[in-house]
């Protein structure tokens, strides 16, 4: 049943209680219910996007397969990208609730299909199937948010989604170093099918009927060619350098595919009645600014939340439900961040100067990081995550908010998800960048009487741990020597975020939702 907003009993006055720049004047209490369903549909993409990282050794060592463990966290970040937009568009077209939950059993679907996986390459594409529901269930999530609630007041529950994004951040690396350690890497993605089915029950009593539009075209073709854009990126990121070489014939034709891709696309959107991407948004230097912005974090976001579990694990020697614990100073960091600058945001109606400052902090937190050795103290270790998600945490949600004030109420699904998928393009190039760079570095770093010994074994941190100690000094330091810099390398993005912030202009935020629409 969905919620409705309370009259006074007049039939013309809103109760007291009601919230300025609601939609219907929806009070504060309603107002978080419809977030609790909401919370848990991203908590399940959030989740899943980190649950892994700590999983990752073990996986490997049980289906073997080690060149490819980067795609594991690629393909879901690669499919939810491109699915991204799509939602967005549909959400705009049909309405926002019954496309949330369809999110939701394709997402679960994936996850049963991943913990069945008995081979690499199983568990690559039933990852890719569960990024095609998390795509929806973060944008559309979103984009319902920005139905309910004004962008002046959306400050103040933007700690409620900033507490999704930083518990997903700690809880999913220590769930999956918990599972690991005490059952089966396959309850990584067990795990996701109680909260899913209540995400479900929750989400039918609790989410308002979203509004839609009456007659809708679905530009088909230029998703097709959104996903083959992306794909062909991804594509070269990953195997250029590493399986084929930069001037090669393969990636050379890639290349020249991608930019013929791209014409195609611009040619076809243009045309497009309800295109996937309307490129009149970037017409807007708020949605432009925001989208290359949240692009350049996502490089640096996902790759150091990825790559920080193995890195304390083989480094640091720390278990695998450890190494999850060790990274909750990125969670409060990233969780107090987003919530002191979402009330200021409501206080003020000033947006800018948290995404200038949060470059530029999580520039300092990745260049810490990339000091890192294996004889960092644990203590600096968390001073150097915190400084990183403080960073983040002042720019993520607020990118959003700035996007959602500046366009018009027809393009809020399609551009709330768009932002989001130019961050999820950033992230899965950047995952793919640097696990190409991570193994090349960590190629050259060991020695060949240590590469003779390890290619024998199933890499996890476990075995590692049982080379024999010379052997095991020299891997753990040519370990940390080549994820360091994995961490250096995502500086220059930041720092390219943190100057193009700067252009972001500042709007005074709405204080309503927008004018009535047919509701669905």
């Amino acid at each position: 049943m969905a919620i409705t907003s309370k009259r006074a009993a007049t039939g013309s006055a809103q109760p007291e209680s009601a919230e300025p720049g609601m939609s219907g004047g929806l009070t504060h209490r309603q107002i978080l219910i419809i977030f609790s369903g909401l919370m848990l549909g991203m908590l399940l993409s959030s989740l899943d996007q980190t649950i892994v990282a700590t999983a990752l050794p073990t996986i490997v060592g049980d289906l073997g397969g080690l060149e490819h463990i980067s795609w594991v966290i690629t393909a879901y970040l690669l499919a939810s990208t491109v699915s991204t937009p799509l939602y967005g568009k549909l959400g705009d077209l049909y309405g926002r609730k019954r496309l949330f939950q369809i999110a939701i059993v394709i997402f679960l679907v994936g996850s049963i299909l991943s913990g069945i996986a008995q081979s690499m390459t199983e568990l690559i594409l039933s990852r890719a199937l569960q990024g095609v529901g998390g795509g929806g269930l973060m944008v559309l999530a979103q984009a319902i948010i920005a139905d309910v609630v004004s962008p002046r007041e959306r400050g103040k529950y933007q700690g409620y989604t900033g507490a999704v994004f930083g518990a997903s951040s700690v809880l999913g690396p220590l769930l999956g170093g918990f599972f690991t350690d005490n059952l089966t890497w396959r309850w990584v993605f067990y795990i996701n099918l109680p909260l899913g089915i209540l995400a479900l029950f929750v989400t039918s009593a609790v989410l308002p009927k979203s509004p839609r539009r009456g007659s809708v075209r679905i530009d088909y073709v230029g998703s097709a060619l959104l996903t083959a854009i992306i794909s062909d990126v991804v594509l070269i990121t990953t195997w250029g350098g590493s399986q084929y070489a930069w001037g090669s014939l393969v990636i050379a034709a890639m290349i020249l595919g991608g930019f013929a891709l791209t014409v195609l696309f611009i040619l076809v959107e243009h045309r497009s009645a309800e295109p996937v991407l309307p490129l009149r948004l970037f017409k807007d230097s708020v949605f432009t600014i925001s989208s290359v912005v949240g692009f350049l974090v996502g490089v640096a976001m996902f790759a150091a939340i990825s790559f920080l579990p193995l890195f304390l694990q083989v480094a640091n020697g720390a278990s695998a439900t450890s190494s999850g614990l060790l990274l909750v100073p990125l969670m409060i960091g990233l969780l107090s961040a987003s919530i002191i600058s979402g009330m200021r945001i409501t206080q003020t109606g000033r947006y800018r100067v948290y995404p200038i400052a949060g470059t530029a902090i999580a520039a300092v937190g990745l260049f810490l990081l990339s000091t890192m050795d294996e004889h960092t103290s644990f203590v600096i270790e968390s001073v150097y995550m915190a400084v990183l998600g403080v960073g983040v945490g002042l720019v993520m949600q607020v990118l959003v908010i700035a996007t959602q004030n500046a366009v018009a109420i027809t393009d809020l699904g399609v551009a709330t998800s768009s932002v989001s998928f130019f961050r999820s393009v950033g992230g899965s190039i950047g995952v793919a960048i640097f696990g190409t760079l991570f193994n090349s570095r960590l190629d050259d770093a060991l020695p060949a009487k240590v590469k003779e010994q390890v290619h024998a074994l199933n890499i996890t941190p476990e075995s590692i741990s049982k080379l024999p100690p010379e052997l095991h000094a020299d891997y753990v330091a040519a370990f940390a020597h080549a994820l360091a810099g994995v961490f250096l390398f995502a500086v220059p993005a930041i720092l390219l975020g943190f100057v193009l912030t700067w252009l972001l202009k500042e709007l005074p935020l709405r204080r309503h939702t927008g004018p009535a629409v047919p509701m669905e």
